[in-house]
């Protein structure tokens, strides 16, 4: 089996790709539906506010005052050693968001410590699994959701995808530390930063005619468009664990869709919006997911940028099995969406991804470990490395302008 480091690169680069987009909508075949006591607070039969008319006012109106002082790039600077969960808020803070960073930073009083102790136990265990689906998956899923594509092609992220994945990519890498939320961890750091990025492009994507005549929203990123992107990372990978018959306990389920819900807290979700089982997320992934999936100009481009980036590093050696991964993980109708072209690698992922899986989980005994499988697995680690930042300190910064080439 891989390593724990190999399986932490393998989730870190998964992650990267799974987290492009920015964190479509209700259509009017699918109206919205969802009720309180679906949620993670578990009350209020009512049906809440619509998520897409709905965004994030506490750091909205924070940020916003930032630009209007020109303060942004002192914030940057001053945040920039702010990385552990237990680190005091630098000094020199503007007061205000001071303020809003120290009440956010607060875990909501429905964390349950023994779950996320056995999400990091999962994480170990099924982290080759989640590089695959949060990568080949998730990632290329975030170019068949419009609205996101277009958030992230005439945003600032836009314009250096390699930068913008490596600063994605550290989401992925704390959510898998062993004290992620906890004093050593970084994730609250991670998603707070996130969070005010989140506000930044909303206060900047609005001046982009090019962003403008492409999209049907006034304001990018609402709470549905971050529930659509929870549900192509969360509820995607669970159900397609399911598929490939990846035993799963109910410890291990339940521990999974907490270090979620916990995490959609933290990047400033609402509660009311946060589904409180895996049901409730399968019935709001139907209705703010999978009616929203479409190709779009901007999408085929970021797919076109992503597969292209690990040639940089390998010469293009891994590229068909990336796209072999992509179909297998998506189908032929979206990897069709994004251009992605047939390859002889195809018929090899599809037939030996299931057996591979068993042998792993040990229920298909053989009497030794065939080559081929430990080959999948290094392969696996190696067509991600790329995405590790290159040894660099990643700092997630609030972006101070929209994608120049679109200016």
């Amino acid at each position: 089996m891989t390593s724990t480091l190999s399986r932490r690169g393998l989730l870190l680069g998964g992650s990267a790709l799974g987290a492009v987009g920015a964190f479509g909508f209700v259509t009017p075949a699918h109206a919205w539906a969802w009720k309180g006591k679906q949620s993670v607070r578990g009350r209020g039969k009512r049906v809440v506010a619509p998520a897409d008319q709905v965004w994030d006012p506490a750091s909205d109106d924070v940020v916003r005052a930032l630009f209007e002082r020109g303060e942004v790039d002192l914030v940057n600077d001053l945040l920039a050693d702010w990385t552990h969960n237990s680190q005091p808020l630098p000094p020199g803070l503007p007061s205000d968001l001071r303020e809003f960073l120290e009440e956010a930073r607060q875990l909501p009083a429905w964390v349950d410590p023994a779950k996320l102790d056995t999400a990091f136990d999962f994480y170990e265990r099924r982290g080759t699994y989640l590089g695959v689906l949060y990568g080949m998956g998730s990632g290329m899923m975030s170019c068949v959701i419009p609205r996101e594509a277009k958030a992230v092609y005439y945003s600032a992220g836009g314009a250096d995808m390699k930068d913008r994945i490596a600063k994605t990519a550290k989401l992925g890498y704390d959510i898998g530390h062993h004290d992620a939320f906890g004093p050593e961890g970084q994730m609250v750091v991670t998603c707070l930063k996130t969070r005010l990025t989140h506000s930044a492009v909303r206060y900047l994507l609005p001046a982009s005619g090019h962003w403008k005549g492409s999209t049907d929203e006034s304001l990018p990123i609402s709470q549905a468009d971050m529930l659509v992107t929870w549900h192509s990372l969360a509820t995607f990978c669970m159900n397609k664990m399911d598929v490939w018959n990846v035993p799963m306990p109910d410890a291990d389920r339940d521990a999974f869709l907490h270090l979620w819900q916990v995490t959609a807290h933290m990047l400033g979700i609402k509660d009311v919006y946060i589904p409180g089982t895996w049901d409730s997320a399968n019935a709001q992934s139907k209705m703010l997911l999978d009616p929203v999936l479409a190709p779009s100009t901007e999408g085929k481009e970021l797919a076109k940028v992503l597969l292209n980036l690990a040639a940089e590093y390998d010469q293009g050696l891994s590229k068909p099995m990336m796209h072999s991964f992509t179909r297998y993980c998506l189908g032929d109708q979206i990897a069709g969406w994004l251009d992605v072209p047939r390859e002889p690698s195809d018929m090899m992922v599809k037939m030996g991804w299931p057996p591979f899986v068993a042998f792993r989980e040990g229920t298909m005994l053989m009497p030794g470990a065939p080559k081929g499988y430990w080959a999948m697995d290094e392969m696996l680690r190696l067509m991600v490395l790329f995405f590790l930042g290159e040894g660099r300190t990643i700092n997630i910064t609030m972006p101070t302008g929209n994608n120049p080439h679109y200016s």
